[in-house]
């Protein structure tokens, strides 16, 4: 693929100030060796050891940078934060939860033992769990092979970054960030992408993807022609948090260079992005819905010098409902230009975006037999039925015993984190929360803190399910269990990256557990069965319990703060129409490519087709999405009721529905056997009566032609019969005669003409 701009020389140009930095550096540590004592080999060993330690302490994210401070922002908000509504409820409790334990602990000293064997025992008394029915794996090699250029030059091996043929501030930036060894896709991908190529790139959770595409765009950029400005590479990433990751990553290994990259996400200043726009940086870093309204709203904002065009996480993006934003980013890019697309999952919809925006790519898959690390070990918390108000006590036990630290726990939804939040600060534990709810400020501080280890938990929904690379992660609770195998697959691969071990536990009730099983027979793995103490679930349950007013209060106080700021923030805006009136009218009106409106009459429509579709090939009858919806409310709500309920009454209820659906087949059966009756017994009485009248009408039309002739019927009857004169009979005989001779006279020249007949003849017969 030929690129879109002109090369200019080679430019190893990088910062005077990093090279003094660096000359400080080697002139500091002769004087460390020679302080030191012992063997001079053991000297030397341990110095290396220690510079690279100290150069792999740089990190490549950071995230504190990109907003205010969450304090600022609760101080020109006037609210509190979770954290001091949390600490106030503490100070307000009589006596406090650490004591309340220690009581516990100290009253029971053998359980507490024999709970932690139990707990931590995995190697003596673990259980494999493996599914009933094992099937083989169905391939899913559906690709059109004609469609990707063959790769068979590409390797998976390098020794080292120096073979890829990366310019010096490149190799002193993957130095500075302790990255020795190329991963097998950092090694096929990077010689690829510097020669401009189109890549559909495909590795596991963890396999340094961000660098594979990062790498090759920073040393293409450092050839571009300088005197002219212009956005060389478009990045798109499906959540903010991984765009953000994505731009810290960026700014490290562009460190040496004078390569700059500029952030464009929802929930930051669109001000400030829109400056930082029109001095036309060379990479830009977006989600798809910020970038497209800059594109339209945003004066001497454009594509047009557009290079290289990359989309990270690609199913994700088609998941999230971006499809249309994708197309319409793609239609504004030059058709001249470098694609690369990468995902650690390969479905249908991305196979379509790939020959939308593809030209004959390369598809590199780095390690494909494998779904998830080696190094990942698997266990399942079984949730009994009846058991399941008891979920958080069990999440509780585990995470105050044996997962202590570094452990993001992923729940089903918003309020289930939010209320995870609050329940783990009145229990003394350190966590953090990260889900659409919040501000983008507060998303990006939880992630800071959870990095540097000031919190031990990190509490998120789905939204932490996808490319942040959070270097320590020990353990991933999936607290709700996934949907599907991809969100397993992605879930779990927080941890156990790059090498390093790590733990997964997923909360399995009886409703999820055929999805386990699929989970586990697709995927190929052992599952382990992870037995919780009895009483440490019943002494954290009596504990949330007690807990319980107090998070109502919490929340309760939540509510009051968000009322009270819409109703600030309509004040504010009445103000600033009566003051600012003409200066906000003539401002042009902003356009959108698709409003949240519309947004949702799409989703409710794509609903509706997907419910139809269904019924359609059930038979069923149809009904509108929001029935629909009702409907799966309804019974959701039904299920639950039922659980709640005691063992007897549960059964009752099973007979009966038992015997409803036994009741309904009998239904069918006989109305089945009806209509069969019906169509060999014979016809319905309309029919009958149909047939009848139509027999009466043809025998009237033969009567009154003469076919056939009317038997006389015998009247039982006393008055004398009339006989004709011979005058009368002569007369009919001769009237007879003449009908049945007539047709005979005429046949021979004036008779019906036959069909093949032509006109012509008849005249012809008639002169």
């Amino acid at each position: 693929m030929s690129p879109s701009f002109v090369f200019d020389p080679p430019s190893d140009e990088e910062v005077e100030l990093s090279e003094r930095e660096e000359e400080e550096e080697d002139e500091e540590e002769p004087e460390e060796v020679e302080s030191g004592s012992g063997s001079e080999t053991e000297e030397e060993e341990g110095h290396k050891e220690a510079r690279v330690s100290k150069k792999k302490t740089q990190s490549p994210w950071d995230f504190a940078k990109y907003t205010e401070s969450v304090a600022e922002e609760h101080a020109r908000r006037s609210t509190t934060s979770v954290d001091e509504k949390i600490s106030k409820a503490l100070q307000q409790r009589s006596t406090p939860l650490v004591a309340e334990l220690d009581h516990s602990s100290e009253s029971e000293p053998d359980e507490q033992v024999f709970v932690v064997g139990i707990i931590l025992g995995m190697e003596e008394g673990s259980e494999d769990y493996r599914p009933d029915e094992e099937e083989e794996e169905e391939g899913n090699d559906g690709d059109s092979k004609s469609f990707f250029a063959p790769s068979d030059g590409a390797s998976f091996h390098a020794d080292s970054f120096l073979q890829l043929n990366l310019s010096r501030p490149l190799l002193r930036a993957c130095e500075a960030l302790g990255y020795a060894k190329p991963t097998p896709i950092q090694a096929a991908c990077i010689p690829l992408a510097l020669s401009g190529r189109d890549i559909c790139g495909s590795a596991i959770t963890g396999s340094g993807k961000t660098a594979a595409f990062a790498l090759p765009t920073l040393e293409r950029l450092l050839f571009r022609p300088k005197r002219m400005r212009a956005i060389r590479v478009l990045i798109l990433t499906p959540t903010r948090e991984l765009a953000v990751q994505v731009h810290s990553m960026i700014e490290k290994l562009a460190q040496f260079t004078d390569i700059r990259c500029c952030l464009v996400v929802g929930g930051l200043s669109t001000k400030v992005q829109e400056a930082a726009l029109r001095t036309m940086p060379d990479i830009v870093v977006a989600t798809p819905g910020r970038m497209i309204d800059h594109l339209r709203n945003a004066m001497s904002v454009d594509l047009d010098d557009l290079a290289v065009l990359i989309l990270d996480e690609a199913d994700r993006l088609l998941e999230l409902g971006f499809s249309a934003e994708i197309q319409e980013l793609v239609r504004m890019c030059p058709k001249k230009r470098q694609t690369m697309l990468f995902s650690a999952t390969m479905t249908e919809e991305v196979d379509e975006l790939i020959k939308l925006s593809l030209s004959k790519p390369l598809r590199l898959s780095a390690d494909p037999s494998t779904k998830r690390p080696a190094t990942l070990t698997e266990e399942v918390v079984r949730i009994r039925r009846m058991r399941e108000v008891n979920q958080e006590a069990v999440l509780l036990a585990m995470c105050s015993k044996t997962f202590a630290s570094k452990v993001i726990i992923f729940s089903g939804t918003k309020q289930a984190a939010h209320r995870l939040k609050i329940i783990f600060g009145l229990s003394g534990l350190k966590a953090a929360e990260l889900h659409g709810n919040l501000t983008q400020a507060q998303r990006l501080e939880a992630l800071e803190q959870f990095r540097k280890q000031q919190v031990d938990f990190l509490v998120a929904t789905d939204v932490a399910a996808r490319g942040l690379d959070i270097i320590g992660v020990q353990t991933v609770i999936n607290f709700a269990c996934p949907r599907d195998l991809t969100s397993y697959v992605h879930r779990v691969g927080r941890t156990a990256r790059a090498g390093r071990e790590g733990y997964a536990v997923t909360f399995v009730t009886d409703n999820d557990r055929s999805l386990l099983k699929a989970i586990a027979k697709r995927a190929g793995s052992k599952l382990k069965s992870r037995i919780v103490a009895e009483q440490s679930i019943l002494r954290w349950s009596h504990i949330i319990e007690q807990m319980e007013d107090q998070i109502n209060e919490v929340l309760q106080e939540e509510r009051e703060e968000r009322v009270l700021r819409k109703a600030e923030m309509e004040a504010t805006k009445a103000e600033n129409m009566i003051a600012h009136r003409e200066e906000i009218f003539s401002r042009p009106k902003r356009t959108w490519f698709v409003t949240e409106k519309e947004k949702k009459l799409a989703a409710k429509a794509a609903k509706a087709s997907s419910s139809i579709e269904k019924n359609k090939s059930s038979g069923k009858e149809v009904i509108s999405a929001e029935q629909a919806e009702d409907l799966k409310m309804k019974e959701k709500r039904k299920r639950e009721r039922e659980k709640n309920l005691p063992r007897k009454k549960r059964r009752k209820l099973e007979a009966a529905r038992e015997m409803l659906e036994d009741e309904e087949q009998d239904g069918e059966q006989v109305e089945d056997k009806r209509m069969n009756k019906k169509e060999k017994g014979g016809m319905s009485l309309v029919d009958l009566a149909y047939r009848r009248a139509k027999a009466v009408k043809a025998v009237k039309k033969a009567l009154d032609s003469g076919k056939i002739v009317k038997k006389s019927q015998k009247k039982p009857s006393n008055a004398p019969r009339k006989t004709p004169s011979r005058t009368e009979e002569m007369r009919d005989l001769f009237q007879t005669d003449m009908k049945d001779k007539k047709p005979k006279r005429r046949g021979v020249g004036g008779g019906k003409k036959s069909k093949s007949s032509f006109k012509s003849k008849s005249r012809y017969k008639r002169k």
